[in-house]
């Protein structure tokens, strides 16, 4: 199944342990990136979240912000006497070194560890807060799969452009290689001394297999053939599509290389364009 890697997702849950809201932004990555921004109370969870996230996705960078507000938990605060204890002992001991030193009542509180909330559950903090995860993961791949199944359709769409392209080429070819028989022909009969009959017939021959590209035409349509295929696959398939783009890639320079007529040359130029398009989306997909 085609999924995008660019998508934006948010979920919302209101509970006894506060109002949670987890925020998803996802961009193309080669591999899985999670960055997540956590308030202090939701931080030891941080392990456990990845590994809830990276069991539904495989690849991208994705921005995870959550924000934790009191409404219908308890939010009595309780100061940590032995930390305040230490923090105060040391400031003692700093006061010589650094006379003009000020520390404010605000700044003081935001000390790691110097307040503590009471009587908050852990588990039920942490169903929460996989609930709301959930609930975003679920909206994010909705999103990425819908922006998939368009990106889907569009490649489908150059596939068979390519397949119009590689059909022409194939019509065109006998009328190639009589063109080529008839111009060798005509330099030939230009020369003063006539030319042996099987030198001749020797001398097309490589020219003819210099500019063949039946080989090319079926590694196109082979291609193509593999690129519907994976299209329906169920599993990510954006790495197996990006090697399918160099093959493309290579085939069409190939193509290109032995022209020997416009129609070939501009047929070659058209692939390539249809295939850097293929290639800027399937770079944006799981």
């Amino acid at each position: 199944m085609i999924r995008s890697m660019t998508a934006y997702a948010s979920a919302d849950l209101a509970g006894p342990t506060g109002a949670l809201s987890c925020e998803l932004r996802t961009v193309n990555h080669r591999y899985l990136e999670i960055s997540p921004r956590l308030p202090d109370e939701l931080r030891g969870f941080e392990p456990l979240l990845r590994e809830r996230v990276a069991a539904r996705l495989s690849r991208g960078k994705l921005d995870l912000t959550v924000r934790l507000r009191g409404e219908g938990r308890n939010d009595a605060l309780q100061l940590n006497e032995g930390m305040l204890a230490r923090l105060t002992e040391l400031a003692r001991e700093l006061q010589p070194r650094f006379p003009t030193m000020q520390v404010e009542f605000t700044e003081l509180l935001r000390f790691p560890g110097l307040l503590d909330r009471a009587d908050v559950d852990n588990d039920a903090l942490q169903e929460a807060l996989f609930a709301v995860l959930d609930r975003a993961l679920d909206a994010l791949a909705a999103t990425r799969e819908r922006e998939g199944a368009k990106t889907a359709d569009m490649l489908r769409e150059r596939l068979d452009a390519i397949e119009r392209v590689v059909a022409d080429v194939r019509g065109w070819m006998p009328d190639i290689r009589a063109a080529l028989r008839t111009r060798l022909e005509g330099r030939l009969a230009d020369l003063k001394q006539p030319a042996d009959p099987g030198r001749l017939e020797q001398e097309l021959v490589l020219q003819i297999t210099r500019a063949d590209v039946d080989e090319e035409l079926d590694r196109l349509t082979t291609h193509i053939a593999e690129a519907r295929r994976v299209l329906g696959l169920a599993e990510p398939v954006g790495r197996r599509l990006d090697f399918l783009m160099q093959e493309f890639n290579r085939e069409a320079n190939t193509l290109g290389s032995k022209s020997v007529d416009s129609r070939s040359t501009n047929a070659a130029v058209e692939l390539k364009v249809l295939i850097e398009q293929m290639r800027e989306q399937v770079q944006n997909i799981e």
